[in-house]
């Protein structure tokens, strides 16, 4: 049933703002919604699809040159990324050492056939991360939408925090806005950050410089980088 209607919704004539906006609320509805996120991403890949618009032009070259930059000048030696996708932010990315995992085994084998004659770089399948793997810098780049179950985002919240040392990144939207598409849901996710990590504290926000326009939706972006730090002991 829910793809049925939403097959009726997309054939829908849709002009003007109001009537993109009417069309995003009946999208939104919780029962339109992807039930199993990671089941959607394994079988993206599997079909040959990619991470997104946000992994690639200028999006991803804004990305990486804060990240870049960020590594540089706090002298971040290790980098933990959940939710590595294709590779193709990674391949901008100049970090000393980096271990990447994704949900979707297609995302990982990817990632380790693109990087195979990198030694800096590691790749693994969510499930099978090192127990005790840490990170200075844990990242989390245009996942946290994609979490449609409470159940999931939660477990990803709490590892991203946990496996860190000092900081975690995140480039996400901040929002409980309806979303544009069934695989997204916007969340306000600095709120379980407050409720949930109370030790770390938000040290800065850089906003967007291509804020999110839906007549250009593959090179604007709803997401801001959010930068969390957990005060020394």
């Amino acid at each position: 049933m829910a793809i049925k209607v939403k097959e009726a919704v997309e054939r829908i004539p849709v002009v003007g703002p109001a009537a993109r906006r009417l069309v995003m609320a009946v999208l939104a509805r919780s029962d339109l919604k992807i039930r199993d996120s990671a089941a959607y991403w394994e079988k993206r890949y599997r079909a040959g699809g990619n991470s997104g618009a946000g992994s690639y032009d200028r999006l991803a070259e804004f990305k990486a040159a804060y990240l870049n930059e960020f590594v540089r000048t706090r002298d971040v030696q290790e980098v933990l990324e959940f939710g590595c996708g294709d590779g193709s932010q990674l391949a901008l990315a100049q970090y000393p050492h980096y271990v990447g995992c994704d949900v979707a085994h297609a995302a990982v084998e990817l990632c380790r056939a693109r990087f195979t004659d990198d030694p800096t770089k590691q790749f693994y399948v969510v499930g099978d991360l090192p127990g005790d793997l840490t990170a200075e810098l844990v990242l989390s780049l245009d996942v946290i939408f994609h979490l449609v179950e409470d159940d999931v985002f939660d477990r990803y919240m709490t590892e991203l925090f946990d496996r860190s040392t000092r900081f975690v990144v995140v480039y996400s939207s901040n929002t409980d806005e309806p979303a544009p598409a069934l695989h997204v849901r916007h969340r306000p996710f600095t709120r379980w950050v407050d409720e949930n990590r109370p030790d770390w504290k938000l040290v800065e926000h850089v906003p967007n410089p291509y804020p999110y326009d839906e007549n250009h939706p593959k090179t604007t972006s709803f997401a801001d980088f959010f930068v969390f730090e957990r005060p020394a002991d």
